[in-house]
């Protein structure tokens, strides 16, 4: 492995500096450059953090969803029925028919079921510690500063705001209140991409020197979903399945880059996406001249990361999906198990608290994101590079 400096920092001592968001280390130090050694990756993050052992349920953390959409009902009350330090104890939606279906099924108590009007009032309830933010992404800041004025940890959906201002008060009011802020990057827990991780950060196939990564589903309506709603959103698919692949072209490097080059494409719908971009493309440059290019689209389909380096090459394809996941190298396939990722992400989060410690993905990686997100649509909007002054 080399010893390459990266922003005055070798990358061994660039990989602990996860306080700053700048990457993350392994979680699986069982990897080697066939596999895991391990077995089941899943149960090597239990034993890794609490023994494998399950807390008793009056003793594991409560969290309170907030905003009861598709991604809370589908994937995140579901993941919450298998974890082991922490559980659904509470939700807050501004539908009154989810209460009742809500309640019913996942036994929640009507003192633990607020609506946007009574969300101050769960700093009175000691059932909750966590509040996980699920709302459209204009709506994280403020939701989560007031989780934090709650005196509750919090968990904000990626992205984390929809501004850098939004973001700095985010991170602000969590350390005011000595409460721990984390994001939902769930795919900083999965087996595929911690392999990519310690494949582009220690150089097994030697340095990198090619990253093309892009996402992206078809949107065909109404043209008043929250996606397509400037106002809520912050912008199109670049703030929602784009940020994948601007995280993991980071954490393929382990570092940040220092300018950004972007572009929207024509819109092909008008009528459909008239107040967010339809496609857009950009090109990351790091300290050593490294490029890494991604796109994002509501009008395609795609879902990859691509890696080549100087000795081979590894992706991930299909890339960021809750399953389905699949890697190779020029050696072969990664043969890796898909896992329940947000079940480890909580866990994870809740793991945090009960030891003291900081998030792998802390709301300062979250306010890092936010500033290339906004990088990038100032190159797309000037037709100019933006350089990063980390």
């Amino acid at each position: 492995m080399s010893n390459n400096k990266r922003d005055g920092y070798s990358r061994k001592e660039f990989l602990k500096r996860i306080s700053l968001g700048m990457g993350a280390t392994m979680a699986f130090p069982g990897f080697t450059s066939t596999g895991n050694i391990f077995g089941d990756p899943q149960q090597y993050y239990y034993q890794k953090w609490r023994g494998m052992k399950a807390l008793p349920e009056a003793e594991k953390l409560g969290i309170a969803l907030v905003g009861l959409g598709n991604y809370a009902t589908n994937q995140l009350a579901p993941a919450l029925q298998e974890t082991k330090f922490c559980r659904l104890t509470g939700v807050v939606t501004g539908t009154p028919e989810k209460e009742d279906i809500w309640a019913e099924k996942y036994n929640i108590p009507q003192s633990n079921i607020y609506n946007y009007k009574s969300y101050d009032q769960i700093a009175d309830n000691e059932d909750i510690d966590i509040i996980y933010v699920v709302l459209p992404n204009s709506m994280h800041a403020e939701y989560t500063i007031r989780a934090a004025e709650a005196g509750k940890h919090v968990i904000s959906e990626k992205p984390m705001a929809t501004s850098v201002n939004d973001a700095e008060a985010m991170v602000q009011a969590c350390k005011d209140a000595g409460k721990k802020l984390s994001v939902g990057y769930r795919l900083h827990f999965e087996p595929h991409h911690q392999r990519v991780m310690q494949l582009g950060q220690e150089e097994i196939f030697g340095p990198i020197k090619e990253i093309d990564g892009g996402f992206a589903f078809s949107i065909d309506g109404p043209p008043d979903r929250w996606r397509l709603d400037k106002e809520l959103a912050g912008g199109g698919p670049l703030m929602d399945v784009g940020l994948y692949a601007i995280q993991a072209s980071l954490y393929t490097m382990g570092e940040r880059p220092v300018s950004v080059t972007a572009k929207t494409l024509e819109k092909t719908k008008p009528e459909l996406f008239d107040e967010v971009e339809e496609t857009i493309e950009w090109m990351f440059e790091f300290p050593d001249g490294t490029k890494a290019h991604g796109k994002s689209s509501y009008n395609e389909y795609y879902n990859y990361q691509h890696a080549k380096t100087a000795d081979g090459l590894f992706e991930v394809e299909p890339a960021y999906g809750y399953g389905g996941i699949k890697g190779r190298t020029h050696k072969g396939p990664m043969d890796l198990p898909n896992v329940a990722q947000q079940t480890l992400q909580m866990d994870a989060f809740a793991d945090c608290i009960l030891d003291d410690r900081e998030s792998r993905v802390p709301g300062e990686m979250g306010l890092r994101d936010v500033k290339l997100l906004m990088g990038i649509y100032e190159s797309a909007e000037t037709g100019s590079k933006v350089t990063f002054d980390w």
